[in-house]
């Protein structure tokens, strides 16, 4: 069985094979590894993944039914990491295929194809880190917490629209919620990438928060200014919570 380990450190023989002047084919079956490796743990599920193979069925379910475009991609996707397992270039990206070929299966068999779609299109769109959860508050996040009977580790939540991560240690009584740096690296590497440019402006950060919440048909993020200084406004359409970030906080004063 893929260890979670392994889970977690099978990214380089994707890396391997990932080149500038690459195949956009080969570039779709690498991206799509990728990101099945990442949606495991961006949604929490590390132990549901870890119980799934524990069970003694589980390499003999059959993929339930999804997305005919989204199936044919993980079909192309695991016909390419088999070929890498079976004549792998180094002894550990035996490992590595096989998780990544043991994360599309579990995707396919606990029916998680359209989830999945919806964070490619995610990924794709260069949206803010994924969450599972929003909070008002630290004690109503702390609540959440205590209460659930099986919280998502590792994932991300927002607690007054700052990014906490999820810290759950099964069979003891850890559970924890620091705070996360997350938002600072996607903005410093979203800056980087591309000039703001706001799509409005607002006196106060009320008015720019009820304009955001009206705007049904939007991306799920975009530029706009409050007062004189630039806010990322953000969609989560899986929570469907809209938050709005300063830019200040890559670099705060």
């Amino acid at each position: 069985m893929t260890s979670l380990f392994e889970l977690a450190d099978a990214h380089p023989v994707i890396g391997r094979r990932w080149s500038q002047d690459q195949a956009p084919e080969q570039k779709r079956i690498l991206c799509l590894a990728r990101d099945a490796l990442d949606f495991i743990f961006a949604t929490g599920q590390r132990y549901d993944f870890e119980d799934f193979f524990n069970r003694p069925d589980s390499r003999h379910l059959a993929p339930q039914s999804g997305n005919a475009e989204l199936s044919g991609r993980m079909d192309v996707t695991k016909r390419f990491f088999e070929k890498v397992r079976d004549e792998p270039d180094l002894d550990e990206e035996l490992a590595q295929s096989q998780a990544i070929l043991d994360a599309i299966q579990y995707i396919e068999s606990t029916g998680q194809q359209a989830a999945f779609a919806a964070f490619l299109q995610q990924v794709e769109s260069n949206d803010p880190p994924f969450v599972v959860a929003s909070f008002d508050t630290q004690a109503d996040a702390e609540a959440w917490l205590v209460n659930h009977p099986h919280p998502p580790d590792p994932a991300s939540v927002l607690i007054a629209n700052e990014y906490h991560d999820v810290v759950y240690a099964r069979g003891t009584t850890i559970r924890r919620l620091p705070r996360s740096r997350a938002l600072k690296w996607y903005l410093e590497e979203l800056v980087e990438k591309e000039q703001p440019i706001p799509v409005a402006s607002f006196e106060t950060r009320e008015d720019a928060d009820a304009w955001w919440r009206t705007q049904s048909e939007s991306p799920n993020w975009t530029w706009v200014r409050v007062g004189g200084e630039l806010y990322l406004a953000a969609y989560y359409p899986n929570i469907q919570h809209r938050a709005l970030f300063p830019l200040s906080v890559v670099h705060p004063g």
